[in-house]
């Protein structure tokens, strides 16, 4: 795992990086801290980042700043900050998971397993992706989206105008921050359960704007009991 730790005073920066390498061990690839939302977002452009933890208040900067940079990327988000008033913000933007401070292992622990563990998003469902439009960021309704087809490292968001947006995360990362009625029925694709009109005996699901996209026999029936 290739960690960023985004966070402007160096001792709790030191603390989060010894906790980090004994918590993930043999599992941690790389890790780097940047004190400052520039030199985090220099880093991002041209390095490669599977999890980025990120501090809300830098140099009295807004880490939002970035952190509305990052849910359009190909990493993972966690925010690590005493702002707590701003927790749900953070959420509805996608974030794995929000730590206060002050923080001790045990929760820095529980944090990374959320990592691996899609399931939690029940709990706080994120309600938008963003997208990069013309060097801006576009925020898209989850609940707009109908399904999300597998392009490489890439999600091309299905809407339900007819419209397709290009998200940098694949299909696994975006696993982990859909809402729970949002289900992987194929390797290629997730699915909107809210906007399928019908499971065919093809192995392929109708849904309600016309469109028909496949679906795999070994989730068939997980699929069909759902909607049933």
């Amino acid at each position: 795992m290739r960690i960023l730790i985004v966070e402007d005073e160096a001792l709790i920066a030191q603390r989060i990086e010894r906790l980090t390498r004994e918590i993930l061990g043999n599992e941690l690839q790389q890790l780097t801290i940047k004190p400052t939302l520039e030199s985090a977002s220099l880093f991002t452009d041209e390095y490669p980042v599977d999890l980025m933890i990120l501090d809300l208040n830098l140099n009295g900067k807004d880490g939002f700043q970035l952190l509305e940079k990052s849910v359009a990327q190909s990493f993972q988000t966690m925010i690590l900050s005493a702002n707590t008033d701003r927790a749900i913000e953070a959420y509805d933007y996608g974030v794995l998971d929000f730590i206060a401070k002050p923080f001790n292992k045990a929760r820095l622990e529980k944090a990374f397993q959320r990592y691996n563990n899609q399931n939690y998003r029940a709990e706080y469902p994120t309600k938008y992706l963003a997208v990069k439009k013309s060097q801006k960021m576009q925020l898209v309704d989850i609940e707009e989206i109908v399904f999300i087809k597998g392009a490489g490292n890439y999600g091309e968001l299905n809407l339900k105008d007819g419209k397709r947006e290009l998200h940098d995360k694949s299909l696994q990362h975006l696993e982990k921050l859909l809402p729970s009625h949002f289900e992987r029925i194929h390797k290629s694709f997730i699915v909107n359960l809210k906007m399928v009109e019908s499971i065919s005996t093809k192995y392929e699901v109708v849904l309600k704007n016309g469109e028909v996209i496949p679906i795999s026999r070994s989730i068939y029936k997980r699929v069909k009991d759902l909607l049933s």
